[in-house]
């Protein structure tokens, strides 16, 4: 009796309840981001002069140079769980189509990234006593729509670096400058929300990072089966 193949979004689905399955037991990357987030949040608090740069100048950039460094930490993890006992090859045989690995692993490595943000966020508002206020609803639309883009972007170059043997300088050599222009309007957004202008001033910034979201996630979906071929 034969079993039908499950849809993309299914197989999807599949893979990123797997990886989450398998964070959920160890931690050990999501405990390794969120205490990568906190100490460099604290270091950075501590090396700033509140004389020099007042703290809603400074509170965005630190927010998306955190996120985006630890956020690299788990979506790494996200290919180097596969890489014992051929996991990964297990993976490619399976009747699914290889578009179907890389959203189920993006959907995983978003869960992990936004996670990190919940975490993250409070504290940097903390630190440098933000009122964020009525705005911390659309600083977290803002933060979601930014996590899309990073997060194709980082499980694409997540999954060619994998099998190297220097993955984790690889990664972030190669990633971060596609990142560029996900963080630039996530962090000018995110700098007026903060300053408390209103979301139609943001909207401009708001439009690139969805246009660049629905680019990057497109062009990551279909480039990375390509990635796979020998």
């Amino acid at each position: 009796m034969s079993t039908k193949a499950p849809g993309m979004l299914a197989a999807a689905w599949l893979v990123a309840r797997k990886d989450l399955a398998i964070e959920f037991r160890t931690k050990s990357a999501f405990l390794s981001a969120m205490v990568f987030a906190l100490i460099s949040l604290v270091i950075f608090f501590f090396a700033w002069d509140p004389t020099a740069v007042g703290p809603l100048e400074l509170a965005p950039g630190v927010l998306w140079v955190t996120f985006t460094f630890s956020g690299l930490l788990g979506m790494h993890r996200s290919f180097a769980v596969e890489s014992q006992e051929s996991a990964m090859d297990a993976l490619l045989v399976s009747p699914v189509p290889r578009e179907s690995i890389f959203l189920g692993k993006a959907l995983a490595n978003l869960c992990f990234v936004l996670g990190v943000q919940a975490v993250a966020l409070p504290a940097v508002a903390l630190f440098y006593n933000l009122p964020l206020g009525a705005a911390f609803i659309p600083l977290a639309g803002v933060m979601v729509l930014a996590s899309i883009g990073l997060v194709a972007i980082g499980t694409l170059f997540a999954g060619m670096t994998a099998n190297t043997r220097m993955a984790e300088l690889l990664l972030p050599v190669l990633a971060l400058p596609f990142f560029v222009p996900i963080v630039i309007p996530a962090a000018q957004a995110t700098a007026g929300l903060i300053a408390g202008r209103s979301l139609a001033d943001a909207w401009q910034w708001l439009r690139l990072l969805v246009a660049f979201d629905l680019v990057f996630a497109y062009a990551c979906t279909f480039a990375f089966p390509f990635t796979l071929d020998d």
